[in-house]
């Protein structure tokens, strides 16, 4: 394969009945391409860290795309946002503080900034590029990036845990997925959560990742072996998945403690009437709770996984960033 920019290639012209479309194809694997049209291209640049194009779509409205891949769509990103960021925040007893890993989009941060309870939010992106765009484009978290609780850093997420003295109540990983070439696949590995993610974690201190595709045939590129990297780590470690229709898969997210989590959608609802300002679009206890229940042939791949994610010994979604020499 080439390099990315080959690979996101993507837009052609397509006759359908009286309008002419473009449009945009992401490789999902070697024998599979998800198609979407496209009325405009908003931003494509290639910054130090990777391809970033911010596309207008027909159907998922702006779209973000890293390395080829979609990251978020303006229709949809609701379902990933929210169940990346409340769940971890609402089996905390009281979060305070939050520390983003990646988010340059601005969405996580919008999302925690929900909770009344929220003293802080650091939301530590590696690329000033993606920021910047973000905040150009995606007017919905106009707000959220002006908010005085937001500690807004661009800089490699592991370099700032380590520097910073400070523990946190939540750790959230709202990072690209890890591809070959890629800025942030060790970003997914035991010794980072082992050494960096856990010392920083305060008592009652919750950590939560993005996790990749959690599909019927999807879910063993990283899920699997991320949620097994994590219970190595942590006590508790609770997987859990939702379909995502602009990403075309089911995605998972993985959250862990050394404390017991709580998975009662009764309390999760009285919890979110209680601590949220404002109206959640897809997640309720209800949700919550079946999302964490797991379809047999998931369930047995995350039972049986024996992959544990190193430098060494990665794994990878298809498709190559910036820095692959594939």
């Amino acid at each position: 394969m080439g390099e990315a920019v080959e690979i996101i290639n993507p837009i052609s012209s397509i006759e359908n009945k009286s309008e002419k479309f473009s449009w945009y194809e992401e490789e999902i694997d070697e024998d599979l391409k998800w198609s979407f049209a496209i009325k405009s291209v908003l931003a494509k640049v290639r910054s130090e860290y990777q391809d970033i194009l911010l596309l207008d779509t027909k159907r998922f409205g702006k779209v973000l795309l890293l390395d080829g891949k979609m990251q978020s769509a303006e229709v949809d990103e609701f379902i990933y946002h929210e169940c990346l960021i409340h769940p971890a925040l609402l089996c905390h007893p009281i979060p305070k503080t939050v520390f983003i890993m990646g988010g340059g989009e601005g969405s996580a941060a919008r999302e925690a900034l929900k909770h009344e309870s929220i003293d802080k939010v650091v939301m530590c992106d590696i690329d000033q590029e993606v920021v910047d765009f973000c905040r150009k484009y995606l007017t919905i978290n106009k707000d959220a990036f002006a908010s005085k609780k937001l500690d807004l850093v661009i800089n490699d997420a592991k370099a700032e845990l380590e520097a910073r003295e400070e523990k946190y109540d939540i750790i959230v990983g709202d990072l690209a997925d890890p591809v070959e070439g890629g800025p942030c696949y060790q970003l997914y590995t035991k010794s980072f959560y082992e050494g960096i993610i856990k010392p920083k974690l305060g008592e009652n201190g919750i950590f939560v990742t993005q996790a990749g595709p959690a599909g019927l045939y999807t879910h063993k590129e990283v899920f699997s072996s991320i949620y097994n990297t994590i219970k190595q780590v942590f006590k508790y470690a609770i997987a859990y998945t939702a379909h995502v229709p602009s990403y075309a898969d089911t995605w998972g997210w993985v959250m862990a403690s050394d404390q017991p989590l709580l998975i009662k959608s009764e309390e999760i609802d009285r919890r979110i009437e209680e601590r949220i300002d404002g109206e959640l679009l897809y997640l309720n206890g209800a949700s919550y709770l079946s999302s964490t229940s797991l379809n047999k042939n998931l369930y047995q791949s995350l039972v049986n996984e024996t992959h544990v994610y190193t430098e060494e010994d990665a794994k990878f979604i298809p498709g190559h960033g910036l820095h692959s020499h594939a």
